[in-house]
């Protein structure tokens, strides 16, 4: 079989070129490199939470804390958006075909009005949709490489601001480029920049919802 040096040859270079991802998180049926939009649908159908990469299956690193984190975010940013009826706010489940045979599914995304087929909500499984914003919550599986990479892509597509939320270390990327960035921390205020006009949030409210506890019971 001919080779080229331009070509993954081996599952390790596999990884490497996914952003040094672990193993266990690449789908080996279908084989890497070979896998099509179709074979995505179906390992989501059945339970698993996949991109499309390189015609590969991978597997969102996933973890409790992040969902949760994530859906504070959608609670807060789904309100104001739909005030001000924007467009449209979804979770991890709302896959997005970014760049041909390109399939993300952040965590949180904004995607307005316009860049919405027929102006409405799809009723696809995978649209051709570019969000105006792509949040990703970081989880201990993911790689830095990894993180870059579809930063890159997400701007590429045409995301206009990304927000990379890192839960352990109460912080947030904010990207109004691939190299334009800000790092905020749990005592300042994310704003929606020109993507989200007049949005802000305080991210103690944010993350200081990891510290929130039962209500102690009064004295009897």
């Amino acid at each position: 079989m001919a080779s080229n040096a331009a070509v993954a040859g081996n599952f390790n270079e596999v990884l490497n070129e996914l952003g040094g991802i672990a193993a266990h998180r690449v789908r080996r049926e279908p084989a890497p490199g070979g896998a099509t939009m179709a074979d995505l649908v179906k390992a989501n159908d059945n339970g698993a939470t996949c991109e499309l990469v390189d015609a590969t299956l991978v597997e969102k690193a996933m973890g409790w804390s992040e969902s949760f984190i994530a859906a504070v975010l959608i609670e807060i940013l789904g309100g104001f958006v739909r005030k001000h009826n924007l467009g449209l706010v979804s979770g991890s489940d709302g896959f997005v075909e970014i760049l041909p045979s390109l399939v993300r599914a952040p965590d949180v995304s904004f995607v307005s009005w316009v860049r919405l087929p027929d102006l409405q909500v799809p009723d696809i499984a995978v649209p051709r949709i570019v969000p105006d914003l792509a949040v990703e919550v970081l989880s201990v599986g993911n790689t830095h490489m990894e993180m870059s990479r579809k930063r890159r892509e997400y701007f590429h597509a045409g995301v206009r601001l990304v927000w990379m939320v890192d839960p352990r270390e109460r912080s947030v990327a904010v990207y109004t480029t691939i190299n334009d960035y800000v790092i905020l921390d749990e005592s300042q205020t994310l704003t929606g920049h020109n993507v989200l006009p007049g949005f802000e949030i305080r991210l103690a409210d944010v993350f200081g919802e990891l510290d929130r506890r039962p209500p102690t019971s009064g004295a009897a």
